[in-house]
């Protein structure tokens, strides 16, 4: 398994353990001109669980694969936080503000790939 694979799979060991939902990891490896290879977009229900949600990837990423986030961004108000793993950005949303920003759609010609919700 690759470095990115692993850390991928610890991202999504990390959103799963919170319970986050509607889980999509885009990949944008075979579309140039992009900013990074994958992005993993989820959501919380609310800004408490979006704030825990992230908690969780950093400690699964550091403990699963030593590996921490760069930056983190936008939890003051915990409706939209991003990570930036480098090759990865994660993105941890409340619903409404996932249905605004709507990024799957943006990344229409990226192979997108769903992960059940655990319950």
């Amino acid at each position: 398994m690759n470095e990115a694979k692993a850390l991928l799979e610890k991202i999504k060991e990390g959103i799963q353990e919170k319970k986050g939902k509607n889980i999509i990891i885009a990949d944008l490896t075979n579309i140039g001109d992009t900013i990074c290879n994958y992005f993993v977009i989820c959501q919380g229900n609310s800004p408490s669980q979006v704030s825990a949600i992230v908690d969780s990837i950093k400690e699964f990423t550091r403990k699963g694969v030593n590996t921490k986030p760069f930056a983190v961004d936008g939890l003051n108000n915990a409706e939209w936080v991003a990570m930036d793993y480098s090759d990865i950005l994660v993105h941890v949303f409340l619903p409404e503000t996932r249905t605004f920003y709507n990024l799957e759609h943006l990344w229409a010609d990226a192979k997108l790939t769903t992960i059940p919700d655990i319950d």
